[in-house]
């Protein structure tokens, strides 16, 4: 089966309290795309943060000692790397640009997945506004598919992605944050190659191969693209969750 994805092109400026359930549902039908059991929905967690009134501002934050030491090695704001602090569970690297964390969420990545593009706050400056990732992307995700999977009488799946830099390579890439139904892994290990070979290791990462694949299509800038309907994902749909992908810090060889 061929696999389809396509932007859902009519997402409105979310704000907080917007339903996003209801208003996917509505974008999807005014584009006339009809969902069917096995679909999924991509979804940027930008929107998903602005529905659920992450926004923060910079002047309200009271930095810390520590923030204030890492300060002097890093060109942020003594108020940015505070927030960065109390959206992690440890720093582990900082240079001048970078402040690279373990989330709370478990994933490491820069910056604890504080955002600054796209985001607009109530009053005041506009440099001081910053967003939150969702608290519990897992359940985000869960809360939009039990809403569609009943209004419309299909079982989809719904991911909530943001994008991540990798180590060694330069670029940002899609990254599954949170999951409702798509298989964070997909174990293959057992399975037999062309050749007759038993894989003894390989786990296919499917959820971030999709989110890659979407991010692709959404854009990273002014395209307005915060939804991606997909059709024809490969593996079954399954409950999941954005733990099953975290590798312990005990089987983590790079840090």
């Amino acid at each position: 089966m061929a696999l389809t994805l396509t932007p859902v092109t009519n997402i409105p400026d979310i704000k907080p309290g917007d339903h996003i359930p209801q208003l996917l549902t509505e974008s999807l039908r005014t584009q006339g795309i009809s969902l069917y059991t096995n679909d999924i929905l991509v979804i940027t967690q930008k929107i998903v943060s602005k529905a659920e009134d992450r926004f923060i501002n910079l002047s309200t934050i009271t930095p810390s000692d520590e923030a204030l030491e890492i300060a002097k090695s890093s060109r942020k704001r003594p108020q940015l790397i505070e927030l960065i602090i109390r959206e992690s569970k440890k720093v582990i690297r900082v240079n001048k640009r970078t402040i690279i964390t373990e989330h709370k969420l478990g994933f490491i990545s820069a910056n604890a997945g504080i955002d600054h593009s796209n985001v607009s706050g109530k009053s005041g400056k506009k440099e001081d506004w910053y967003l939150l990732l969702p608290r519990n992307p897992d359940n985000s995700a869960k809360q939009i598919r039990d809403f569609i999977n009943i209004k419309e009488n299909v079982n989809i799946g719904v991911m909530i992605i943001d994008s991540h830099g990798r180590a060694w390579r330069y670029g940002t890439v899609g990254t599954m944050i949170g999951t409702a139904g798509v298989p964070a892994l997909v174990d293959l290990r057992g399975k037999k190659d062309l050749y007759g070979y038993e894989l003894k290791i390989t786990r296919v990462a499917a959820a971030d191969e999709l989110a890659g694949a979407a991010s692709l299509i959404m854009g990273q800038a002014n395209e307005k693209i915060p939804v991606v309907h997909v059709r024809g994902f490969p593996y079954p749909l399954r409950d999941a969750c954005l733990n099953e992908i975290i590798r312990p810090e005990g089987k983590d060889l790079f840090r």
